[in-house]
């Protein structure tokens, strides 16, 4: 791979590449895993665009999401206001001489003193402190396309079934970090214990006690952060999938980092995913039969008067600062700028000619790329302004 930019070469070396993503390998624009490597083939830690040293990186490929920015743009938001994102530069992509389009390169979300900065956690630390952190789970899908399931080999259940379900649906977290066949079984214990203990807790009369409720067992700012961008963008997959969480040593567990939003902000046709005056929360009111959905987590917290009035002050906190309209248009603006004078919006979709088409799950098809990035702005208009009436009706 090589890697340019206009000020010379950034990177010229080995790497492994596969094809990556769940829905999204369907679409006819790929998107990529990365791994850079010696030229032995070991994996090889580098600093790619700017960004810290790693092995691991993502070439992400906007095809149903036309505007080209909506990952970028919430991954931007987020790191904006403290709460780690992986980090992102639009980028053109030929593979074998053959144009590929616009991509986003990223970072992957990995345990990193740069990224997901908790400790390691190793095979022989299966007591004491030790034993306490640091894990990554995520709520996702599994690829049942290859045979893969959900076991207690590479996940456990929730205690509490999800709000609304009709098919008898469970909310299963997966082992991310450790990896399923690295975990141990004490660590497979402490840790579905110990979120086993903040549901019950979540879900019993004394919930909002201070002291002894769920604040004794998750860090609430990074619930409420979450909460925010996954409602400022009507996720459709908000909450059941891509969701990330993490525990450190001796510490609470946080939610995050977030992950892929490309049927975000109106770009899905289906359960109001296109809707700008739905909570993303209520998904399960809305589709109760789909496989994956939203844990009671979010529909509980809201019962806590103490937990709705920190959402509020930290809503009206960057609604004047990160989540202010002048903000997020000044990044789309910068985005186009960049995307624009590379020329790379028309090559783009010179290569992909879906503009007028329907790409699933598009909730608009505008006739040019003016008319869906057109789409794109008004609908973040429109929601903020439901969403200051909303939360503050909370």
């Amino acid at each position: 791979m090589v890697i340019t930019t206009p000020s010379g070469t950034d990177y010229n070396g080995n790497i492994g590449i596969e094809i990556r993503g769940a829905s999204s390998q369907f679409f006819a624009k790929k998107s990529f895993g990365v791994e850079t490597r010696d030229a032995s083939n070991a994996d090889l830690d580098v600093s790619l665009l700017g960004m810290p040293e790693e092995e691991d990186w993502v070439l992400h490929g906007p095809f149903s999401d036309k505007s080209l920015m909506r990952n970028k743009l919430i991954y931007d938001l987020s790191r904006e206001m403290g709460m780690y994102a992986s980090r992102t530069e639009f980028a053109e992509l030929t593979i074998n001489g053959s144009y590929q389009g616009l991509y986003v390169f990223m970072e992957k979300l990995k345990r990193d003193d740069e990224r997901i900065n908790i400790s390691t956690l190793n095979p022989d630390e299966n007591s004491g402190e030790d034993l306490t952190g640091g894990y990554i789970l995520k709520i996702d899908k599994i690829n049942f396309d290859i045979g893969e399931s959900y076991s207690d080999l590479n996940s456990f259940n929730s205690a509490i079934s999800p709000p609304n379900a009709t098919q008898g649906q469970t909310i299963r977290f997966l082992y991310e970090d450790p990896e399923p066949d690295e975990i141990t079984t004490e660590q497979k214990i402490y840790i579905s214990d110990y979120v086993t203990q903040f549901e019950t807790v979540l879900s019993s009369n004394t919930f909002s006690d201070p002291a002894t409720g769920y604040a004794a067992h998750i860090d609430v700012a990074s619930f409420i952060d979450f909460f925010l961008l996954n409602e400022l963008s009507n996720n459709v997959d908000g909450y059941r999938l891509s969701t990330f969480m993490y525990k450190d040593k001796n510490e609470k567990l946080k939610m995050g980092p977030i992950w892929d939003f490309n049927l975000a902000f109106g770009n899905a046709d289906y359960c109001s995913g296109g809707e700008t005056n739905v909570w993303a929360y209520k998904f399960n009111e809305r589709c109760s039969e789909d496989f994956w959905l939203v844990p009671f987590w979010w529909e509980r917290l809201l019962e806590d008067p103490a937990y709705v009035a920190q959402l509020k002050e930290r809503w009206t906190t960057l609604r004047g600062s990160v989540f202010s309209e002048a903000t997020i248009e000044a990044k789309i603006e910068e985005y186009l700028s960049a995307m624009a004078s590379a020329g790379a919006i028309d090559k783009n979709f010179g290569k992909w000619n879906i503009l007028g088409s329907y790409v699933w799950p598009n909730n608009y098809v505008g006739i040019s790329y003016n008319d869906d990035l057109g789409y794109f702005r008004e609908w973040i208009t429109n929601r903020l302004i439901w969403l200051d009436g909303s939360i503050e009706a909370l």
